[in-house]
């Protein structure tokens, strides 16, 4: 194992500290519990957005703390959910008195740790939803999951449930727009390479040298199948059509089209991705609306990527072009 790091038992916190040193007029980062906050929180009469996970998964907790996005993130250790300590945390040091929204991808551990913190927060008098992001068609009950796990969708709903908030929306109106995110949704992902968790020390699965895991999940969980590797085209059609299939996404429609980063797939494989995912839309009379594309949630050194399409309407669209300063996205301001 070749990793940029110190110790592996460090790699979080010393990770949390060089976020903190980058970017100390966005964000600030709260030790013993660990979770990440915007730099001006609480903000009073706003809706607070509060998500995480394990770490790993860089930009994707932390990377998306600040204006127009996430007030706070809760990072575990790497792959392995926060506990209720952080998020009850996290929640109190943002709520500006307008609520709390929990943002949770479906993983069994944090599920199970934010309803514990949103009951926690609840018995203190903070107005609390949570929403379970959903958006996987690969498989259904993988080894971290009861349902479809939680994937691409996180970061759009993150991105358009905190320009939400921004504008002063109430809990109930932020939590409605993320379950209609979630909902419009669909992802699948691809590896051509295993990672290697650092206090593990070797690879999580093996490939072949001329195989891919078609459907793999953002911890190394297995997909659909294994199939000899192909041409970007190929791999494409094979991520896009059970997406399309599932929504399922028509003639006419608009969409977001995410192509994300694993972690070790060069920007260049990822635009050759893209034009072929959008050279497919175009043949199905689906229009390319906007567009994101590089590595915004990672599986750590693991090379592939994930599509996810998101059914766009106005409000959507003004939503996701609302400003945004975080480390992870910024535009607009």
């Amino acid at each position: 194992m070749k990793k940029l790091i110190n110790r592996p038992e460090d790699v979080v916190r010393d990770g949390l500290a060089g976020l903190a040193a980058a970017h100390a007029g966005t964000l600030r980062v709260h030790t013993d519990p660990d979770y990440v906050v915007r730099a001006d929180a609480p903000v009073a009469g706003k809706v607070a957005v509060v998500s995480g996970g394990g770490s790993g998964h860089e930009p994707m907790h932390g990377g998306f703390v600040g204006r127009g996005m996430l007030d706070a993130a809760c990072p575990g250790q790497v792959f392995t959910s926060p506990t209720p300590d952080q998020v009850l945390a996290a929640a109190q040091a943002v709520d500006g008195g307008a609520g709390v929204l929990l943002i949770v991808k479906n993983y069994t551990g944090d599920v199970m740790n934010f309803e514990m913190a949103a009951e926690l927060a609840a018995d203190l008098g903070i107005a609390v939803e949570s929403v379970v992001i959903d958006d996987d068609v690969a498989v259904r009950d993988s080894l971290h999951t009861a349902g479809r796990r939680g994937v691409g969708a996180t970061v759009l709903a993150e991105k358009i449930c905190g320009a939400a908030a921004e504008q002063g929306r109430s809990l109930a109106e932020v939590a409605e727009l993320c379950r209609r995110v979630n909902a419009a949704t669909r992802s699948m992902g691809v590896a051509l390479t295993s990672c290697t968790v650092p206090m593990v020390g070797q690879p999580t699965f093996e490939l072949g040298a001329d195989e891919v895991e078609l459907g793999v999940g953002i911890h190394g969980e297995p997909g659909r199948e294994r199939r000899p590797a192909a041409a970007a085209a190929a791999v494409v059609e094979a991520l896009a059509k059970p997406i399309l299939d599932d929504l399922p996404f028509a003639a006419g429609d608009r969409v977001l089209a995410f192509v994300d980063g694993l972690g070790a797939t060069p920007l260049l494989e990822l635009y050759i991705v893209y034009n072929e995912l959008e050279r497919l839309l175009g043949a199905r009379g689906i229009t390319v609306a906007r567009s994101l594309v590089g590595p915004y949630m990672t599986a750590l050194d693991m090379a592939g990527c994930s599509i996810s399409l998101l059914r766009l309407d106005d409000e959507l669209i003004a939503l996701w072009d609302a400003p945004v300063v975080t480390p992870g996205l910024r535009w607009g301001a």
